[in-house]
């Protein structure tokens, strides 16, 4: 149940700081946070990660209802395996920004994207300027649940193979 309980608080933060963009901001404004590193900036994205698949809404609705359900699906599945938490804990993250990237995209087409990084630094003589894809909390929420699968997954590994070791030094 807990697992739910973040993935709605994911969800609601989602929300409330979209929208306080959609009030505050006009597309396309850009506020400095921290210097010239973090902006907010107000942006509209009709398609995924980097602009990519652009005005492909209903693709992008349908996989990500199959995609909640499925999280649904395993999270009840896991229900009773105490040893799970960390993909517990990641999947209540993939649900919650799932689910709030799902809304925006249900109702009104588009993503509210205000998260903007630019990294500057010097580079063998060249000044490099790099600013990264504009993104939102509901995203962050969705890469940092796939890091922890990707750990959860690592740690099992590990764990199992530890066990098989251990299993053929006793043999």
């Amino acid at each position: 149940m807990i697992y739910y309980v973040l993935a709605l608080i994911v969800f609601i933060l989602d929300q409330i700081t979209k929208r306080l963009i959609v009030v505050y901001m006009n597309e396309g404004d850009s506020w400095s946070v921290i210097g010239e590193f973090f902006y907010l900036t107000s942006h509209r994205n009709r398609g995924a990660a980097f602009g990519i698949l652009q005005n492909q809404r209903w693709f992008f609705i349908i996989v990500t209802s199959i995609v909640v359900i499925g999280i649904i699906w395993y999270l009840m599945k896991l229900r009773k395996e105490q040893s799970k938490t960390l993909l517990k804990v990641a999947l209540g993250l993939l649900l919650g920004g799932a689910s709030g990237n799902f809304l925006d995209r249900a109702l009104f087409g588009e993503v509210v994207d205000f998260m903007h990084f630019r990294f500057q630094f010097p580079w063998f003589g060249h000044d490099v300027d790099y600013s990264f894809a504009i993104f939102n909390l509901a995203d962050s929420a969705i890469v940092i649940g796939v890091a922890l699968i990707f750990l959860d997954s690592l740690l099992s590994w590990r764990k199992e193979r530890r066990g098989l070791v251990h299993e053929q030094d006793q043999a």
